[in-house]
């Protein structure tokens, strides 16, 4: 999901007084890089931030970068929007955290072709600083500004922002800017966009982000650290993989790692569902409560989460719900029995995508029919849509249609008539290699950043509808086999959290990934199980829910007894 100046979050927010003291506690406990530097005249060093930056200081080709504007910004206080105590689930909360003073540096890094669009840019600099950086990942296919100073992914929101902790933190739209009327995904038509997108403006935003550091604070950040969801996973993923020596620490959530494979099975099951196919929203329903009849109770608890999707996939035939006789409702016809098979079945290609992969794994099962925050999870958001799926794409298409259709226009057949139902990856067979490499965030050789000591994590949700968790399973397994469990677990952490839809509702997403990453990267403690947890979003802001953060390959599982709102109800096991 995209930072914007709200934060959407599943939890709720602590007392400012317990937030500032809370405040000061993290600040002391970052002491290892130093103690927290405070700027003498925070308005004369603000504004002194309007030099242009010179192309040298950037470790890719650009043509430098203008600093349009450095603002001063006032301390102010958390603030949340309709936060209704409705308990279990939360509700969407918007969430404006608190901000300590600091410096608002807007900026653009200039292209070196002429026609492409810029790379703009936001680095927040505190006034007191603790010696860190935090770069904020975006999301979809970006074009629109992150501002770095909401919560990152997961974040509790009774912590304080990492801006609030002392962090300078660092946003991009990538290298383009949406406009109305314009397709999301035309901005690949310019190659250096295109370059980009795919993994050069991060890079480039970092180094501009460094050198704002030094003038600044008078030196360079002793640790930086990435955090990112969704496309901001998959940016992580290829930080590590590309530019090994930029960051310290990267946390990437649900990443789309094979980014390719990804609109390929979207585009093919948004095919199965502009004729009769088509799953309305009532039969994904049905759908769902036949899953959590058949595989609810596999964690040991019947709570409406499947616990356990890899076994269910095992024992849940879609075909129990085909249709007998002249029925014609609460039931699946022949093809759609076909289209859920085709959402559970890999896509296979017929040549080989970047580091040799030739396969997208099917989705498994679980969390079919749920909500999101918003109409944003489950099959009816990501898959099948509110009405048949139909081109133009609009209000009623699923995202997978949307995105894949769109990816398949103009990264592809670069030919915004073109009809994506007639797309055939071995007819773009050159063009979707190229794509591949540079797109899909599949490199397991991460030696390099694990000699530079840097510390990886990486978390999926297995009701995840919107990009493939076992895509990132299978990333993990590949990282293991290409550098040695030994060596993997030295730098690399899987987590994966049943139930849990793409924006993180179904199941408690919120830890402190933050804290984890520090105290990994800078006082060795290594992480092991987590706990993640759901919070009132109104006073005593109580715990609500909690259940084990899991590393891969165990998973969650109820000891069958003691309250199962509470984590010590559950353990980590191996299925």
């Amino acid at each position: 999901m995209k930072q914007s100046t709200t934060a959407w979050a599943r939890a709720g927010a602590a007392p400012l007084a317990a937030l500032a003291s809370l405040t000061v506690a993290l600040l002391a406990g970052c002491a290892d890089t130093g103690s927290v530097r405070a700027v003498a005249d925070p308005a004369a060093a603000c504004a002194a931030m309007m030099q242009p930056i010179p192309a040298a200081a950037i470790g890719l080709p650009s043509s430098g970068a203008v600093i349009e504007s450095a603002t001063l910004v006032s301390a102010s206080e958390l603030s949340l929007t309709n936060p209704l105590p409705f308990v279990p689930p939360p509700p969407e909360v918007v969430v404006v955290p608190a901000t300590p003073q600091y410096c608002r540096v807007l900026g653009a890094v200039q292209p070196v072709d002429p026609a492409a669009p810029p790379i703009r840019f936001q680095v927040n600099l505190p006034s007191q600083w603790n010696g860190r950086s935090l770069q904020y990942g975006g999301g979809g296919f970006n074009g629109a500004l992150v501002n770095a100073v909401g919560l990152p992914p997961s974040a509790r929101i009774d912590q304080p922002s990492p801006l609030a902790r002392g962090f300078v933190t660092v946003g991009t739209d990538s290298g383009h800017q949406n406009a109305p009327g314009v397709a999301l995904q035309a901005f690949a038509l310019n190659d250096e966009a295109l370059v980009n997108f795919a993994h050069a403006s991060y890079k480039k935003v970092r180094d501009v982000s460094v050198d704002l550091m030094k003038r600044r604070y008078g030196q360079g950040p002793a640790k930086l650290y990435f955090m990112g969801s969704s496309e901001g996973g998959r940016e992580g993923l290829m930080l590590a993989q590309r530019y090994p020596q930029d960051f310290d620490g990267i946390f990437s959530r649900v990443p789309v790692i094979n980014w390719t494979g990804l609109q390929a099975a979207g585009t093919r099951m948004g095919v199965t569902q502009t004729g009769d196919g088509w799953l309305p929203p009532p039969l994904v329903k049905l759908l769902a409560s036949a899953v959590l009849a058949r595989c609810d109770a596999l964690d040991g608890l019947v709570d409406g989460i499947v616990g356990n999707p890899m076994a269910c996939g095992e024992l849940f035939d879609p075909a129990t719900l085909r249709c007998a006789g002249s029925a014609t409702t609460d039931c699946l016809s022949d093809a759609q029995v076909q289209a859920v098979r085709t959402l559970h079945a890999p896509y296979e290609f017929s040549f080989p995508l970047a580091n040799g992969i030739r396969s997208y794994p099917g989705w498994g099962w679980g969390g079919e029919a749920a909500s999101g925050t918003g109409p944003v999870g489950g099959y009816v958001s990501w898959q099948t849509g509110t009405a048949r799926q139909s081109l133009p794409v609009g209000p009623t298409s699923s995202r997978a249609w949307l995105y894949g259709s769109g990816a398949i226009q103009y990264f592809y057949a670069r030919d915004a008539a073109f009809d994506p139902s007639r797309f055939r990856p071995e007819d773009f067979a050159p063009r979707v290699r190229e794509v591949s490499a540079l797109m899909d965030s599949t490199d397991p050789d991460l030696s390099a950043f694990r000699a530079r000591g840097g510390k990886l994590v990486i978390s999926e949700h297995l009701a995840d509808y919107a990009q493939n968790p076992y895509a990132g399973i299978d990333y993990y397994r590949s990282v293991v086999a290409r550098m040695g469990q030994e060596s993997a677990d030295s730098f690399v952490r899987l987590y994966t959290t049943p139930g849990a839809d793409h924006v993180g509702t179904g199941a408690p997403v919120s830890v402190d990934m933050l804290q984890t990453l520090t105290d990994w990267v800078e006082r060795a403690h290594a992480p092991q199980d987590l706990v993640q947890v759901d919070l009132r979003a109104v006073a005593p802001f109580a715990e609500t829910l909690a259940r084990p953060m899991c590393r891969w390959p165990t998973l969650v599982k109820y000891r069958g007894q003691g309250d199962p709102r509470r984590a010590a109800s559950f353990e980590c096991a191996t299925p």
